[in-house]
């Protein structure tokens, strides 16, 4: 035996301004695809995956992964990341017998990727042993580990379930005994022996030993409290306890008292003769580019609403939230269906976009099941329909991030739901609606959907809480917004938040001065910093939120003081405006509207310019089709009231492709003005409601449709074929084609009598003559 087992005893220069403006400019140029668009960059001691390398790393490794599933808008992922680049700090020396990676889910290109590890939550952190081959292999981590500490001794708990077939990356972490130890230098071509003694619950031994496995010349051994003879053999009172062992049989004590983990590693490091080993890290860079779209940040206008923002939360929330799932029934489906719903009910999308939703509608109505397969190619753009597509990828404007991590989805899908419980509101509510549909809808969504699942479940604690209370729409506008300002104050001054979007208390004093107001009793100011008049303020929401104030066009990049001024006197202005018409039809019942010309009056009263609130570039003037003969001042009129749906869709809804193409060809440009609204060929009727629903939202130079009366709402309810046959011509165009084809029908019937009576005369004299 050797003598140090014979049981004796132990005692325990600063870069020019320009170049650092090329820099940041190249950061934010070098592409989609490059380093550091989610939540790390290539300087973190983890390994970004993506679509390509994730199964290639993975599976059928020497080490162990754990790798994090992440959404890079997720607020919870921004959270976890600085922990999870902690661990991963502090676990850079166990590699590569434990590797860490991380993909993000949100990227389109890695979608389907996570769809077949089984991803449905944000952040998702999997274990995968040497011998995994397949994506069930991978186990879960808790979601409430929320230390180094935790994520750590997981990982070593999970490590131990390799049993036998031991990762040859990873040094042994089992218990040693004392045969292991009687011959342990003839077996083992190393100078020196840590010996670790521990409480049997103890990572201490295990963190070292992982600690030191890219070093050469030293093993570490652990041993458990319970084992009483090696306990008794070396005198060992004190738990943790080292021993340092060397070949030659001498054997001393390890220093270490509070941060023993530290302490241990330093001093073994740092023994004479013991080195780190050349070891190779493999490092992967993602080779799949990125397909989320993100541009140069431009400041956008925070009082505008942009189309691209509420048509690219719509998207996400299709194609990858609800996409996560093998299969949709049960209270799942039935949430996805409400969802639907209440989007071809509210929504005002471009019209190739409701009209997608309309057709996806009609599809998801009578499914009891729905796989994941059919869900995806139900959400796919055919060819077949040009009419109803959805974009291909999510673009913000309004809503994108100083960095491509910071806003994007939740702030879409906010701007989203805030916009569908205006839209509700402003239309009339029948005595057997209930609750409010929207509220639900988005609660059952969230439940269900929402990939943060942590945001998930305080929005679900809101809910709860005082949901039931709501009993109109206006109070549904109310309470989603009061909701949203009790997130914001939760959230304000986190690493969430992007540092150029603080989270405030909205709306601001900038936007809406009234929306805010001082008591004049002293002690209702103390402790209330915000004092809202709830009047004013929903007053202000259905206004911004409205279809009126939902753009097309993008920021503009530079914008001067004054000129900000006069805009937000504009949009005050606007607003108020509209308010006030609203509420004098409240108080004179069925009143006719003040005119536009009224209107435009008081805004140049005040110095303000009135601007056309129609989806295409504010400010342009409407355009009617010319009829093909010179009309008198009372055609003209009739004129006014007519919908045009060529025009319409040329000018609001066409993208900037199709105008360039237009301009380039006049063929072409009469191709597409001859595309018409897709109808369903079951559901003729829907589709005409849907068209006039759809056209109902748009103020296309004929007077709103809430002003109109119920007199010409029957007339058009009458006429509409007439009005769909008819789009494109004027009354007097329609009137004289109608005239024409009478005419030529009165000449087909007078050529058809002329050859009958002839006939009939050339046979009574045939047979005269045989007679």
């Amino acid at each position: 035996m050797p003598r140090w087992l014979s049981g004796a005893g132990s005692r325990h220069l600063m870069p020019p301004a320009r170049l650092l403006r090329a820099v940041a400019f190249l950061l934010l140029v070098q592409g989609p695809g490059a380093h550091g668009l989610g939540l790390y960059s290539p300087d973190d001691p983890l390994v970004e995956l993506d679509t390509d390398t994730l199964e290639r790393r993975i599976f059928n490794s020497s080490g162990v992964w754990v790798v994090e599933f992440y959404a890079s808008w997720c607020g919870h992922c921004k959270a976890f990341a600085p922990l999870w680049k902690g661990l991963a700090n502090d676990l850079k020396d166990w590699r590569p017998a434990v590797m860490l990676g991380a993909i993000d889910c949100a990227d389109f290109s890695n979608k389907n990727i996570c769809y077949k590890f089984g991803i449905k939550s944000y952040p998702t952190v999997k274990f995968f042993k040497v011998s995994s081959q397949k994506p069930e292999d991978g186990v879960q981590f808790n979601k409430y580990e929320k230390t180094i500490e935790s994520l750590r001794g997981t990982i070593i708990t999970l490590m131990e379930i390799h049993g036998d077939t031991w990762p040859s990356a990873s040094p042994p972490l089992r218990p040693t005994s004392v045969t292991e130890l009687r011959d342990f230098f003839l077996v083992n071509n190393v100078t020196y022996l840590a010996l670790i003694f521990e409480k049997d619950d103890s990572f201490l031994s295990r963190e070292v030993a992982l600690d030191m496995s890219q070093f050469e010349n030293i093993a570490v051994r652990r041993v458990l409290q319970s084992n009483e003879e090696l306990v008794k053999q070396f005198n060992i009172t004190t738990f943790p306890s080292g021993l340092l062992v060397t070949n030659n049989g001498s054997c001393r004590s390890i220093p270490g008292l509070e941060d023993w983990r530290s302490q241990y590693t330093n001093f073994l490091r740092n023994l004479p003769g013991v080195f780190r080993r050349d070891v190779f890290i493999p490092t992967v860079s993602p080779t799949a580019q990125s397909t989320t779209a993100f541009t140069i940040w431009k400041v956008a206008d925070k009082r505008k609403i942009y189309m691209a923002d509420i048509e690219s939360a719509v998207l996400y929330s299709l194609r990858i939230e609800a996409a996560v799932f093998p299969s949709l029934e049960g209270e799942r489906l039935s949430a996805l269906k409400d969802f639907v719903s209440v989007l071809v009910q509210h929504f005002a999308g471009r019209l190739v976009v409701k009209n997608f939703l309309y057709n996806l509608d009609l599809w998801l109505r009578p499914k009891t099941i729905v796989l994941q397969s059919e869900w995806e190619e139900a959400l796919k753009n055919k060819k077949e329909f040009p009419n109803a597509t959805l974009p291909e990828r999510p673009h913000w404007v309004g809503c994108q991030g100083s960095k491509p991590h910071f806003r994007g989805f939740p702030c879409g899908l906010w701007t989203l739901f805030h916009h569908l419980t205006v839209q509700a509101s402003c239309q009339k509510e029948s005595a057997s609606s209930g609750i409010p549909e929207v509220l639900p809808t988005m609660r059952g969504y969230i439940r269900n959907f929402f990939g943060c699942r942590m945001c998930a479940e305080h929005f679900e604690g809101m809910a709860a809480e005082s949901m039931h209370e709501v009993k109109n729409r206006d109070e549904a506008v109310l309470w989603l917004w009061s909701r949203h300002n009790r997130v914001n104050a939760r959230l304000a001054g986190t690493a969430t938040g992007d540092p150029m979007f603080p989270k405030i208390q909205w709306p601001p004093k900038s936007l809406c001065s009234s929306c805010h107001y001082t008591p004049t009793d002293s002690s209702l100011q103390d402790g209330n910093k915000f004092m809202w008049d709830e009047n004013r303020v929903l007053m202000f929401l259905k206004w911004h939120f409205s279809e009126k104030n939902i753009y097309m066009d993008s920021p503009l990049e530079h914008q001067t003081r004054s000129g900000r001024n006069v805009a937000q006197q504009n949009y005050e202005a606007e607003w108020k405006l509209e308010e006030g018409g609203r509420r004098e039809e409240n108080d004179q019942g069925n009143q006719k509207e003040p005119d536009e010309d009224k209107k435009t009056e008081q805004l140049e009263t005040g110095k303000v310019e009135k601007k056309k609130f129609d989806l295409g570039k504010p400010g342009s003037p409407e355009l009617h089709k010319p009829s093909i003969v010179k009309m008198s001042t009372k055609a003209k009129e009739m004129v006014e009231d007519i919908v045009d749906l060529d025009t319409f869709s040329e000018q609001h809804f066409k993208s900037k492709a199709l105008k360039l193409a237009r301009q380039s060809s006049i063929r072409e440009r009469r191709t597409k003005r001859d595309t018409r609204l897709f109808l369903m060929e079951n559901e003729g009727r829907h589709s005409l409601d849907y068209i006039r629903e759809s056209l109902r939202h748009k103020n296309l130079g004929a007077k709103r449709f809430s002003g109109i009366q119920v007199e010409k709402e029957n007339t058009l309810r009458k006429n509409r074929w007439i009005y769909i046959l008819g789009m494109g011509f004027s009354r007097l165009d329609v009137s004289l084609c109608v005239l024409l084809y009478l005419l030529s029908s009165v000449c087909l019937l007078g050529m058809y009598t002329f050859f009958r009576m002839r006939m009939s005369y050339r046979k009574a004299r045939l047979g005269y003559s045989l007679t």
